[in-house]
């Protein structure tokens, strides 16, 4: 007798275990996202993202400001300390220069968005099984559209990230047209990274910004250190920039008012002339969204000196 309740207590058990295996096999088709799995192209590969990402943790300041542009927003739960933009995004202490793998995963992401490989942070979290994207410095603005509209392929929201693309690409021509319409002599210019004269030739993404208003960068003739060359103050003055973009207000307190204190900057045009433009340091440093803004603000002084002749 009780070999048979045994018996008829094992068919229960598997009758429930498989009537269980089939409720879960039909939920999984019912919840199935479209679109995913997904395969998106990387610096670092292709990368299959399984399912729509619920926990996503960037360790790259554009890439925050990306994903919250394209409708992302709710699904980060965390970025890197020099994620400044948009105030809400959720900062944390992970650092965005030597982003250590443990601390990431201790968010519990399934998908990281990176802007380096520092620690070799890719590899480490591969090894956790967590997907990561690889999205480093775009090289020109066609790159950053590229990385806007992978992040909305790997987080599903694919049709918003083309919308932002979209209106990037058309406010960046009409930019950029009434500027080359001006057809006068290209006016210089010196972009600051720093208050120890680090500067960016037209090799880089911000280089090729300045390229595209059809100003003249004085970083170019100094191009033998490098795509970012230190420059020197005396270099400065003797190449006579007539426009001088402040990166650096916020890491270095720089303005107009200490540039003019500078030995010798007195009798540069741009500072004779108050064509010293003051920006915040994350507006002309990443390569999302908002380098439109940036674009049109450097546009803006620059009509504004064409006008005056």
């Amino acid at each position: 007798m009780a070999k048979t309740r045994l018996v008829a207590a094992i068919a229960v058990a598997l009758a429930l275990s498989a009537a269980a295996c089939g409720d879960s096999s039909k939920s999984a088709k019912t919840t199935a996202e479209p679109g995913f799995p997904v395969t998106v192209r990387a610096a670092n590969g292709s990368v299959r993202i399984a399912r729509r990402p619920k926990r996503i943790v960037s360790i790259s300041a554009t890439a925050t400001e990306d994903l919250f542009a394209i409708g992302a927003g709710p699904q980060v739960k965390a970025v890197d300390d020099y994620s400044k933009y948009p105030p809400s995004a959720p900062r944390t202490k992970l650092s965005g220069y030597t982003p250590n793998a443990e601390a990431i995963a201790g968010y519990r992401p399934d998908l990281v968005v990176t802007a380096g490989d520092a620690n070799r942070v890719v590899a480490s979290l591969r090894k956790l099984g967590i997907a990561v994207l690889l999205h480093p410095p775009a090289a020109d603005l066609d790159e950053a559209y590229a990385q806007l509209e992978a992040l909305g392929e790997a987080t599903g929201h694919s049709d918003r990230a083309r919308a932002v693309v979209e209106h990037m690409r058309t406010r960046v021509a009409e930019i950029t047209h009434a500027a080359a319409s001006d057809g006068g002599t290209p006016l210089s210019v010196y972009h600051e990274l720093d208050s120890t004269y680090y500067s960016a030739t037209s090799k880089t993404f911000i280089g090729r910004v300045y390229r595209a208003l059809g100003l003249r960068n004085i970083a170019d003739k100094a191009s033998k250190g490098g795509p970012y060359p230190k420059l020197s103050g005396e270099y400065v003055v003797r190449s006579d920039p007539q426009l001088i973009v402040l990166a650096d207000t916020l890491c270095c307190k720089q303005s107009l008012a200490t540039v003019r204190k500078r030995a010798g900057f007195n009798g540069i045009a741009a500072v004779r002339n108050g064509d010293v433009l003051a920006i915040k340091d994350d507006l002309a440093s990443h390569w999302g969204p908002r380098i439109v803004d940036f674009l049109a603000l450097v546009a803006k002084r620059v009509e504004a000196m064409r006008a005056r002749g």
